[in-house]
């Protein structure tokens, strides 16, 4: 159970947000019903993560890929709970998910692939990261997609630590 109540989805002043949140999100998952306790973080999350998920360029497998190994690296079940069907309807395999937990002993993933998951690695595990990681990322992507692929690995540390923090779960009652 969350470690403080969800948010009030019918309070006056999270009504109009939530609503918005069912309309592009398709529910009120437990992320934003906690979130809707500060509507105006609410607000700035819902853009931020809709920029990063929806009008980025990258591909939809591997950035689902790269959350996924967030949550597992951060220990945080609910973000992978939530994305491991986004990924598989992205286009990625099963067998990349279940690898990702080891993924260095894996053949599930292409170089580029691989260099990605170093990238995620560094930046999630020691924050500075080697120049030998980056200068595979580097010759992998073009300056957006790199710009993209950190915010991405950063915004979704951001989500395992609020996730994580506030112990919110997808099996908890709403």
């Amino acid at each position: 159970m969350a470690r403080i109540p969800y948010g009030d989805p019918a309070a006056p002043e999270a009504r109009p947000l939530v609503e918005r949140i069912v309309a592009e999100r398709g529910s009120l998952l437990h992320l934003y019903q906690m979130l809707i306790h500060s509507p105006p973080v609410a607000e700035g999350w819902l853009a931020f993560l809709t920029a990063i998920r929806q009008k980025g360029i990258l591909p939809g497998a591997l950035r689902e890929l790269v959350i996924i190994r967030i949550a597992f690296l951060n220990h945080a079940p609910y973000e992978a709970e939530q994305h491991t069907p986004i990924a598989l309807n992205e286009g990625a395999t099963q067998a990349q998910v279940d690898a990702l937990s080891d993924w260095e002993a894996s053949s599930a993933f292409s170089e580029k692939e691989r260099a990605v998951l170093a990238y995620v690695d560094a930046m999630t595990r020691q924050v500075q990261v080697p120049a030998d990681v980056f200068a595979a990322v580097r010759a992998a992507f073009t300056d957006r997609e790199l710009v993209e692929l950190t915010a991405t690995v950063g915004a979704y540390n951001l989500v395992s630590r609020f996730l994580e923090a506030l112990e919110i779960h997808s099996h908890d009652p709403r």
